[in-house]
């Protein structure tokens, strides 16, 4: 029988600064009902997804920034999203600011089984941008300023029918995000973003190159690791300033399956097999078979030679 999770990556418009929390999750339920009517039983919401892409406004005084925070995971504000979930027998993912009770601030996200139990928790680790305001910048990006990096590693958790693991935003751009949870026999990453179409320190860099980097650096994690992935945006103009879009879905053998136009509000909703990251596991990709491990960082002598420890 083949474990089939029928996954809805559900993109947010733009969130203002104005914005508070009962109307994005009202915005949030709204997408849950859309996916069950389609027949999704897991969502997956993006990066930060509670609030504005707060990390673009400079705070000369950093804890005033904890406006953006959550304390707890569900709370007040985003009980009625997980009560809905469970009543529609879906799990759920989402991204948001994390305050831990010892006063320590990550950039987070959790994953939630259908039954309502909070599965994992995740912490971005490759945080980008800066920590001081930046007048040479054509925007902040000061997650360096708010956030810490993540100290939990990049764990896999087993749960509706397969293992699921989930990363962040710029953590989606590095290989090792990927081959960590690949090593750990991963079927389905999933994953938020909040990115800027426009690099602030290269301004030539716009959005058709960023597209192309993000489905690259998405398609070739999922096909070394034989994974599902899946990235959903938040996208739009937040506070005059623009998010891309590029929510989809990418099969274990590096395929975009699925990918959903425009930067609305909006479910895509995708069938994924988790058996069919079996082949690529078990053949090209099968890292016991394949690797003598003892071998690792030996270089010809030509260029030097760095043994392991």
């Amino acid at each position: 029988m083949p474990r089939i999770v029928t996954v809805a990556a559900a993109q947010m418009g733009p969130i203002q600064k104005a914005d508070d929390r009962a109307s994005v999750v009202s915005r949030m339920l709204a997408l849950m009902e859309m996916a069950h009517a389609r027949g999704a039983d897991f969502i997956v919401y993006p990066e930060l997804a509670l609030t504005t892409f707060f990390p673009r406004w400079h705070y000369e005084d950093r804890a005033e920034a904890d406006i953006w925070f959550e304390r707890d995971m569900p709370n007040a504000a985003t009980k009625p999203l997980f009560d809905r979930a469970r009543a529609l027998g879906m799990g759920l993912s989402l991204g948001y600011a994390e305050l831990t009770p010892d006063g320590h601030h990550f950039n987070s996200s959790v994953l939630v089984d259908r039954e309502g139990k909070l599965v994992g928790l995740y912490r971005k680790i490759h945080l980008p941008g800066h920590v001081e305001f930046d007048p040479e910048r054509t925007h902040q990006h000061l997650e360096k300023r708010y956030f810490e990096p993540g100290d939990l590693g990049f764990p896999v958790w087993r749960t509706m029918g397969g293992l699921f693991g989930m990363c962040i935003c710029n953590d989606r751009r590095w290989p090792e995000t990927y081959r960590e949870m690949g090593l750990q026999g991963v079927e389905m990453i999933v994953l938020g973003f909040n990115t800027p179409s426009v690099n602030s320190q290269r301004a030539a860099e716009g959005l058709e190159e960023r597209l192309f980097h993000h489905r690259l650096s998405l398609q070739a994690g999922a096909y070394q690791n034989a994974t599902w992935v899946v990235a959903v945006a938040k996208a739009g103009v937040e506070d005059g300033h623009h998010l891309m879009g590029g929510t989809l879905i990418v099969d274990p053998d590096g395929h975009i399956v699925a990918e959903l136009p425009g930067e609305d509000d909006g479910v895509l909703v995708h069938a994924c097999d988790l058996d069919a990251t079996r082949f690529g596991k078990e053949t090209i990709f099968d890292f016991k078979r394949h690797r003598r491990i003892e071998h690792y960082g030996r270089i010809t002598s030509q260029v030097g030679v760095i043994e392991p420890a």
